[in-house]
């Protein structure tokens, strides 16, 4: 490998379209690379409907959508785009995905230094610098920093900063002014794969013993959920503004400010757990079918993943549409008394 570079690097790219808490995992090595090019114009390619999120990120001199799953589907879109961003000028280009797409994209950059993993075996024909994932080795923040090691970007990543836009933190302040007194708990129960998601009745149950207590709950849910949240807030109950449903309300940026101002919050293993983790809000996530090994959990003294231990986890490094072993038992195991004694300590309650 050859020595890193120190001088003419003045335009990045870094690719990173997978699934937005994938986006929020990278900004460690997005901060570093800043860092180790100060001058640089550094850009970030993430998939479309995330970009919102990281428009007042300080490091960034753009941040821009790839519709992988709309109008820029199948292998032909990623050779156009990759001859396109070829007349940009990137000097440097790193890539932490192993598709066949994101290598065709990577190729036909034509900048001078590209970073990618070393398997799968295309990835010798896309990229000049190739490093090991180290899957089995490395959580998932320490994966994409060893794409650095031809930068001479050294380990431990740096504490990631998420900046959010104006607009985002004014409606989460706006939000909050007219909520009751009382601690603020966060909920949300979605997630894009049904088996990662806790049971209904188990969040509407904890919902219930922490309006007892005195607490606020915000209920979250993104596009297609919102019937899911008004099965909850329908079982939970609650005092008149105590219990207050923002379902569909909120885009990316709006929700990432609300997660940021609560006092606690209780996720499934999702892109709002990867929000609320970033910003050292109190935060329990719920692991079933994935597990914190394969190195995607949310890290830090403020944060606790509970489990169950059993014989078929992890069934896949996502989740699927249904148990395989049609149980479920890795999430149904984990009872609202267990939930609730943690969130309680967090709420001070």
């Amino acid at each position: 490998m050859s020595s890193p570079p120190r001088a003419g690097v003045r335009r990045i790219g870094i690719w990173q379209t997978a699934f937005l808490g994938d986006a929020v995992l990278t900004l460690p090595l997005i901060q570093a690379v800043k860092e180790r090019f100060p001058e640089a114009e550094l850009h970030l390619f993430v998939r479309a409907g995330v970009e919102g999120l990281f428009a007042a990120q300080g490091e960034l001199a753009s941040v821009r959508p790839f519709a992988k799953r709309g109008a820029q589907k199948g292998l032909p879109a990623a050779f156009r785009l990759g001859r396109e961003l070829s007349g940009e000028g990137f000097d440097l280009w790193i890539s932490p995905h192993t598709s066949l797409r994101s290598a065709l994209v990577a190729g036909c950059t034509g900048a001078g230094m590209r970073i990618g993993y070393a398997r799968p075996w295309y990835n010798r024909l896309a990229f000049t610098h190739r490093v090991d994932r180290r899957f089995d080795e490395l959580h998932e923040i320490e994966r994409l920093m060893q794409l650095g090691l031809p930068l001479g970007l050294k380990t431990p990543a740096p504490k990631p900063r998420l900046d959010l836009p104006p607009e985002a933190l004014a409606r989460a302040e706006a939000l909050f002014s007219g909520l009751p007194e009382g601690p603020k708990l966060g909920l949300h129960p979605g997630s894009t794969w049904p088996t990662k998601c806790w049971p209904d009745e188990h969040f509407a149950e904890v919902a219930r013993r922490a309006l007892a207590a005195g607490a606020v709950v915000l209920l979250f849910a993104g596009p297609g959920e919102q019937a899911l949240a008004g099965r909850i807030a329908q079982a939970a109950g609650g005092g008149p503004g105590r219990l207050v449903s923002l379902a569909g309300q909120l885009d990316i940026p709006a929700l990432a400010a609300c997660l940021g101002r609560l006092d606690a919050c209780l996720t499934n293993d999702s892109g709002p757990m990867h929000l609320a983790w970033v910003q050292d809000t109190p935060l329990v996530a719920l692991f079933g079918p994935t597990v914190r090994r394969l190195g995607f959990f949310p890290r830090g003294e403020n944060s606790r993943v509970l489990e169950t231990d059993l014989d078929c986890r992890p069934c896949g490094l996502h989740g699927h549409k249904a148990c395989p072993l049609k149980h479920h038992q890795c999430l149904r195991g984990i009872t609202p008394d267990r939930v609730w004694d943690v969130l309680r300590g967090m709420l001070g309650m």
